[in-house]
């Protein structure tokens, strides 16, 4: 089983480049059809994931460049494996996304960087090396930007710039960062990084160095300005991935680095990064009130609601903890599901202003009933994922300052306000233009990426068990490790 986590990564990275430079004939198929053999592989590395145990499993440790002791690690435990399966989950369905929006000679291309992208984000979250990491978060940036820059809006330079550098300048501290690790301990383990003892001052510092990366990804409050630009540019499918799957790269870069290797600083820093969090919950929120754009609307939707992943990290208790950990992958569905809804009515009338929009239930009425049922996924609506991750967090801050608790739970109000808006708007009332009237409803293409999302929020929301029972065990022992800090 040590191979798997090879294949996960390089099966799609070799089979894009393969699509992207030989450009087959009927490209898409070849590109769906190698999309589905992650998800087969990673629905194996679920089921073979030994459940209670904190340790990291599949790993894979060859010598790579000995003179600088860089080795080929990998490794997943309960934090990193459902973000892997969450990856090559959602990749098919983002790629089915652009099945009729790129054109037939830019498909290959298309598709193939994002085949490529899944292969370097599941190396994300498998590496257990330092450069293999920072190699493997650099270079996913790649695909992205041309993904955005080549078959984004009017707007895509300007936003696949914008994207590029905010992230690239956050990783370059990281990368000081990382040096200084690997003098200390004398390899680039990020397991030895974890029990290397470190004062407080030299603790802040690197902190702060990986939150100027993290931060910048999640992205939280006041780096978070990129990311409505490249939403509102990105082809659907670039929104698909950049919402459900590169946000939880900062938020699994606070988990696997900030908080195992500066535990010290973490804690000390820890009121700020509340602050921050609460910020992103309420501000973002009242920000999203005011959009006119749907892409917009989601776009700072999904900032405030990674402020809950943060928020729960930062307060130390196992149910605010568990809670962010269930967040992102709830998120990544229903995130997902929504910019495919956006995508949908795009496909048709050309518009994302929700003022083009009216009286679409009637025509189009299974569309309707999926995108209510997101919408109320992303309100919080019990039954639903995004229930389950924001009661946690609200509970466990409960446990450390009830006021905590009281404005973190505000979103629950300003989530159903900005999400029902958008949906009474498009949905109901008077039918804006002619043409609604003449909208066809969701194609079978579209109704099984939807309700495959549908049977995901649902499940998770009904059900977490079997995702808390594989995360509990490494979330306790990071959570045993931080409260070993020095700090009282």
């Amino acid at each position: 089983m040590g191979t798997l986590l090879n294949w996960l990564i390089w099966l799609p990275v070799v089979g894009g480049m393969w699509v992207a430079l030989a450009r087959p004939a009927r490209a898409r198929y070849f590109a769906f059809g190698l999309s589905l053999l992650p998800v087969a592989l990673a629905a194996l590395l679920w089921g073979s994931f030994r459940r209670g145990s904190a340790a990291f499993q599949f790993a894979v440790d060859a010598a790579w460049i000995d003179t600088f002791q860089i080795r080929y690690s990998l490794g997943v435990d309960g934090i990193s494996m459902p973000l892997v399966v969450l990856t090559a989950m959602l990749t098919p369905l983002a790629m089915l996304a652009g099945w009729r929006a790129i054109r037939e000679a830019d498909q290959a291309r298309y598709l193939g960087a994002f085949l490529i992208m899944e292969g370097l984000m599941i190396g994300v979250f498998a590496a257990l090396d330092a450069v293999l990491f920072y190699l493997f978060w650099e270079a996913m940036l790649i695909p992205m930007f041309l993904i955005i820059g080549i078959w984004g809006g009017e707007r895509r330079i300007y936003a696949a710039i914008k994207f590029f550098l905010y992230t690239l300048a956050g990783s370059l501290l990281m990368l000081v960062a990382l040096l200084y690790l690997r003098n200390q301990a004398g390899s680039f383990s990020l397991t030895d990084f974890h029990a290397l003892p470190l004062t407080l001052p030299v603790q802040i510092a690197l902190f702060i160095a990986f939150f100027a990366a993290f931060a910048v990804k999640v992205p939280m409050f006041p780096v978070h300005t990129w990311l409505p630009d490249a939403h509102v540019e990105a082809p659907t499918g670039g929104s698909v991935i950049l919402a459900a799957v590169m946000l939880k790269m900062g938020a699994y870069g606070f988990l696997r680095l900030n908080l195992p290797i500066t535990p010290d600083a973490s804690r000390y820093l820890a009121d700020g990064m509340i602050g921050l969090s609460l910020i992103a919950i309420v501000y973002i929120a009242l920000v999203a009130l005011a959009q006119k754009d749907m892409k917009k609307l989601i776009a700072y939707s999904s900032i405030s609601h990674m402020g809950f992943v943060t928020l729960g990290m930062f307060v130390f208790e196992p149910t605010a903890l568990a809670g962010a950990a269930v967040q992102m992958i709830s998120h990544g569905f229903i995130s997902a599901a929504l910019f495919l809804c956006v995508g949908v009515l795009y496909d048709r009338m050309h518009s994302r202003q929700i003022a083009d929009y009216g009286g679409v239930a009637t025509p189009m009425p299974k569309f309707a009933a999926f995108l209510v049922l997101f919408a109320m996924a992303n309100a919080g609506l019990p039954g639903t994922s995004g229930f389950v991750g924001e009661f946690l967090v609200i509970l466990g801050s409960f446990a450390r300052n009830p006021w905590l608790a009281v404005i973190a739970a505000t979103t629950l109000v300003l989530g159903a306000a900005y999400t029902l808006y958008m949906v009474r708007r498009v949905l109901y009332g008077e039918v804006a233009r002619d043409e609604l009237n003449e909208l066809e409803d969701v194609s079978r293409r579209e109704a099984v990426c939807l309700w495959l999302l549908a049977l995901a929020v649902l499940a998770l929301g009904l059900w977490p068990q079997p995702l808390l029972e594989v995360m509990t065990p490494s979330l306790t022992e990071l959570l045993a490790h931080l409260h070993q800090s020095k700090l009282p």
